[in-house]
């Protein structure tokens, strides 16, 4: 294996046609940082150009895979800050065209779960939680999840988790078709590199046909950018300021009077 590319909280690794995009700031639950946003974009870039990769892994350090977007970037965005840098990631992640396998070793929140939908292949631990509390945050879906979640598990229980931010366990993904297998948290990279390896042996051509002929890219691009523009608002909003200002005072948001 080459070794690896220490960004500051993304480990970016290659060896025999595969990289390795792994979140590292376990103390923090893996919370994406605009820093890691960008150093996972670059990452996701180059091996779209680069022949000698054929697979991307995307995994975490620690008992989560993401707690989601670092609210601390986004509050800051709300008021005038560096705006969010999700969203370059998430329209690489979309336009990607080579095979995308994650290993969600535990929680995954908002676009910890939404990105799965954008990953071939998935394995998860029996116990992960995914949620998508968008709504509980004044906010609204994104990364196309508005259209392919409902498509993947149907309306009620994708409204559920967007609105009401009840939780799906990884068996419970598994069998609703989120992820491929739920397995013993310490068997869940091994069986993600497995796959990687075997998807690095096939015809990549081939693999990459079949990947763009199951996936409608310009649509999910566009839901995804009117997602965006929505999100964007719904940033700018008495509600969101109201959820963000109860998350850096550590109490329940108040919105009954909005």
């Amino acid at each position: 294996m080459t070794d690896p590319i220490h960004t500051e909280l993304v480990k970016i690794s290659e060896a025999n046609g595969v990289m390795e995009i792994v979140w590292n700031r376990p103390d923090k639950k893996n919370a994406l940082s605009n820093a890691m946003y960008r150093a996972a974009t670059a990452a996701l870039a180059r091996a779209s150009e680069d022949k000698s990769i054929r697979v991307v892994l995307i995994a975490s350090e620690g008992d989560s895979f993401t707690s989601g977007n670092d609210l601390a970037d986004f509050a800051a965005a709300a008021t005038g800050g560096e705006a969010p840098a999700a969203h370059a990631f998430i329209e690489t992640l979309i336009q990607f065209p080579k095979p995308i396998v994650a290993a969600v070793s535990g929680l995954a929140v908002g676009v910890g779960t939404t990105m799965l939908l954008h990953c071939d292949l998935v394995f998860a631990a029996i116990d992960a939680k995914l949620t998508t509390p968008f709504v509980n945050l004044a906010l609204v879906p994104e990364a196309a999840s508005s259209l392919l979640l409902p498509a993947r598990i149907g309306h009620a229980r994708a409204f559920a988790m967007f609105a009401m931010g009840d939780a799906v366990t990884g068996a419970q993904a598994a069998q609703l078709g989120l992820a491929n297998a739920a397995l013993p948290k310490e068997e869940v990279l091994a069986a993600a590199r497995e796959a990687a390896a075997k998807l690095a042996q096939r015809p990549i051509g081939a693999v990459m046909a079949a990947k763009k002929l199951m996936r409608d890219g310009e649509r999910l691009l566009a839901q995804s950018r009117t997602e965006g523009a929505i999100f964007a608002e719904r940033m700018r909003s008495a509600e969101a300021m109201e959820a963000f200002t109860a998350f850096r005072e550590k109490r329940a948001p108040d919105f009954s009077k909005l």
